[in-house]
């Protein structure tokens, strides 16, 4: 957690699904909270990039903020996978 607070961000959770047709990945919120219009970094494979929160969901339904436990949907800029790691920035 705090050793992961570097260069890189706050590690916050990770990828568990991408869904590539709409650019839509679900993100478990493993660590931190997430809010609407923070900046977010997403690693994985030879993939690396940053983004700012434009949307959430939570079962379709349109939220402006998500605790730890919770898993949320947001639009992506780039294809990911699954297991690709998500940091605050």
């Amino acid at each position: 957690m705090s050793e992961e607070k570097n260069n890189k961000g706050e590690l916050i959770g990770k990828v568990t699904h991408y869904f590539n047709k709409i650019n839509v990945a679900v993100i478990e919120l493993t660590e931190e909270g997430l809010k609407k219009g923070e900046k977010i970094r997403i690693q994985g494979g030879d993939r690396e990039f940053e983004q700012k929160v434009e949307s959430m969901q939570v079962e379709h339904e349109e939220i402006e903020s998500a605790k730890k436990g919770h898993s949320v949907g947001t639009k992506v800029d780039e294809p990911v996978r699954e297991g690709y790691i998500v940091y605050k920035i």
